[in-house]
């Protein structure tokens, strides 16, 4: 029995999502806070492979929009307490998306390629600056005591009640993005990035698609950083951070770009190296970034790529092995023609 590509994407998320769920009842109170970051990244890092690896667009501004999420989750959460959690949440991937379309607009009108990654930077480095010279964003400090709010009758302060939100949130956004690459739009993205020229003569409004991929992956990475603000009750201009566009890339480099399963990978390993390592001090980030660097030199399809060639190695193994059928004579096939 074969299993259509939705069933076995729900199957494997269900099955890492209720292994996330269980992982409080084994492992201690740190492991699991890393456990939540991890999650968070994940969406991250699949929102920014939704642009390069379907869209076919470089952005260097992720951290815009994580950052836009996070600021708008925590400002609405210290001004107005009563508000619903899930109403912030939608605000913040409103305003990640709206941040989304207006630097796409920009960008997308005037470049292109590199110089388009480029400027994304920039708009980046822009809301940074903004944001740490700001005194209603908290300037340098950023916001303090975020409190986790009240879902309903439930609420989120209490345990790992928390977690379990953010768990379920960001399972939701996974099947939001999946759905979104295997549909048509997500078709018409492909279009766009493999011929751009043939994707508008068949009728495909090319810079109109794209500034949708843009605001999409705008709107998933703002609802993930939205998470955030609660999960650590602080946010800083650090999140708006150059280097923090960055993570999202090597991500889906480490893991495999064009794989949909490579960010997560990617987040897995990075922070199974970067916690192994933060014991030593000075080389944790040495230590990270060679083996970033080896892996990207190495492998360039990431590990979800080696591990794809490596079965792609042994099938053809495993086909030899068999029985192979007995050869027809040259001699009887000419007089079996001739007769």
């Amino acid at each position: 029995m074969t299993l259509s590509p939705a069933a076995r994407f729900l199957l494997v998320l269900a099955v890492l999502t209720a292994a996330a769920l269980l992982l409080p009842f084994v492992a201690n109170r740190g492991l699991v806070f890393l456990a939540g970051v991890v999650a968070i990244n994940v969406v991250l890092g699949m929102a920014f492979n939704l642009l390069f690896s379907t869209a076919g667009l470089l952005s260097f501004g992720q951290a815009t929009f994580s950052a836009t999420g996070a600021y708008a989750v925590a400002l609405l959460l210290l001004r107005l307490p009563d508000i619903p959690f899930l109403l912030a949440l939608a605000l913040a991937a409103a305003a990640g998306a709206l941040a989304a379309v207006v630097i796409g607009f920009v960008a997308l009108r005037r470049t292109e390629g590199v110089y388009f990654a480029v400027l994304t930077l920039a708009f980046a480095e822009l809301v940074h600056v903004v944001i740490a010279k700001t005194s209603f964003f908290g300037r340098n400090d950023g916001l303090t005591g975020i409190p986790r709010p009240r879902l309903g009758p439930i609420d989120l302060a209490q345990g790992q009640a928390y977690y379990v939100f953010v768990i379920v949130v960001t399972a939701l956004l996974i099947a939001c993005l999946w759905w979104v690459t295997h549909s048509r739009l997500g078709r018409s993205f492909r279009a766009v990035r493999l011929d751009p020229m043939r994707a508008a003569f068949l009728g495909i409004d090319v810079r109109r698609r794209q500034l949708e991929a843009f605001a999409i992956s705008g709107a998933c990475a703002a609802t993930a950083g939205g998470l955030m603000g609660p999960l650590t009750s602080i946010v800083s201009p650090d999140l708006a951070h150059w280097g923090e566009s960055t993570k999202p890339i090597l991500f889906t480099l480490l893991g495999g770009a064009g794989h949909f399963w490579g960010p997560l990978v990617g987040a897995v390993v990075f922070s199974a190296v970067e916690y192994g390592t933060r014991s030593l001090a000075g080389a944790s980030d040495l230590i990270t970034g060679g083996l970033l660097l080896a892996v990207v030199l190495a492998i360039p399809g990431g590990l979800l790529g080696l591990a794809a060639l490596l079965v792609a190695r042994l099938r053809p193994n495993r086909a030899g092995n068999q029985p192979s059928p007995p050869a027809i004579p040259v001699a009887s096939t000419a007089e079996g023609a001739a007769r």
